[in-house]
């Protein structure tokens, strides 16, 4: 019994300091929702779903899915990371548009370019407009909202 108390102990001491809390007034931004969205190219368009994107080391991350029609072949999945500071939301929950970047990454490992911006439209979500680097010559732009929620799914399950 000792000996397990002394090694739960010794662990704690090893794994280092905490993970530092949110502020107090950051804490509603953990977990974003954001809803799905399509969007056109020259010969076709493209769904874009993602799941709830968390907050985690200075941006939020979300795994995603898009589907391309009629080029069902250029579908794809991966994650897609965007970065805002703690500064950004204090800005953002201050009513400023604020602009982001970022980087979505296949499943097969290759990354796009993502930037943006997101704006407050209510205390609880927003507007955000994504665009998405495929190519060169080929920026997918998607306008979209979000709404700030526990963290928990928008059907109540965990």
């Amino acid at each position: 019994m000792v000996r397990a108390w002394m090694l739960g102990f010794a662990l704690a001491l090893a794994a280092g300091p905490a993970a530092a809390e949110p502020e107090p007034g950051l804490a509603r931004f953990g977990v974003v929702w954001v809803a799905p969205v399509q969007t056109s190219f020259y010969l076709g368009r493209v769904a874009l779903s993602a799941g709830a994107f968390r907050r985690e080391a200075g941006g939020y991350s979300a795994s995603y899915a898009a589907k391309v029609f009629p080029y069902y072949f250029w579908s794809e999945t991966g994650t897609l990371r965007i970065e805002l500071s703690d500064e950004a939301l204090r800005r953002l929950a201050a009513g400023a548009v604020v602009p982001f970047t970022g980087k979505a990454t296949r499943a097969d490992g290759r990354e796009r370019w993502v930037e943006g911006r997101v704006a407050a439209t209510g205390p609880d979500g927003g507007a955000i407009k994504v665009r998405l680097h495929v190519s060169r010559r080929l920026v997918l732009v998607f306008d979209t909202s979000y709404r700030l929620a526990p963290a928990v799914s928008p059907s109540g399950a965990k």
